[in-house]
């Protein structure tokens, strides 16, 4: 808006002696409809270009995390056993998944599918334990690396998505298996 006030200050300025010199001359009982038009257009225009909202800021892309280390996360008495039974964990829930992928009528169809294989799987292997609740860091460093990796999506999983989450749950059966050693 600022911007049309401006170009209109700037023609008036430039206009300024021609229109005190016309300005007496002006007749409006002699507009037609053509000079109606003209004028209805012009304040279409500015009231066009003073309403529209701007346009929203595009969200920059993040990049792609491709490496996780979890070296010292896993802390305590059982912190070896722990860092490898997370990645023979994070290990066969990918295998599933892609597995699962293949079959012509897959069983995990959703995200909200998916984490709930994650949580039973969990319940099931660990005998209810939560190494999440054991070892914090831990925790929130693959939490972190899930979420930048594969997303929050808890809607219907694509081939592609679910192509994301395979991919980062290996690597965090990876990244735990090094801290395992």
């Amino acid at each position: 808006m600022i911007t049309a006030l401006l170009l209109v200050a700037a023609a008036v300025l430039l206009a300024w002696p021609w229109i005190r010199e016309h300005a007496p001359e002006v007749d409006l009982s002699k507009l037609d409809r053509r000079h109606y038009a003209a004028i209805l257009l012009g304040a279409a225009a500015l009231a066009s270009y003073a309403l529209r909202s701007p346009a929203a800021p595009q969200p920059q892309p993040t990049p792609s995390p491709t490496k996780l280390d979890l070296r010292g996360t896993f802390v305590g008495p059982d912190a070896a056993s722990d860092a490898a039974t997370t990645a023979a964990l994070c290990g066969e829930i990918a295998e599933q998944v892609e597995w699962d992928g293949t079959q012509p009528e897959p069983l995990i169809k959703s995200g909200v599918a998916f984490d709930e294989l994650r949580v039973r799987t969990r319940l099931m292997l660990c005998k209810g334990e939560s190494l999440g609740e054991k070892h914090p860091r831990a925790r929130a460093a693959i939490e972190e690396f899930l979420n930048a990796a594969a997303g929050t999506s808890g809607g219907p999983l694509t081939p592609e998505q679910r192509a994301k989450w395979v991919a980062a749950y290996r690597e965090v059966a990876r990244a735990a298996e090094a801290a395992a050693r």
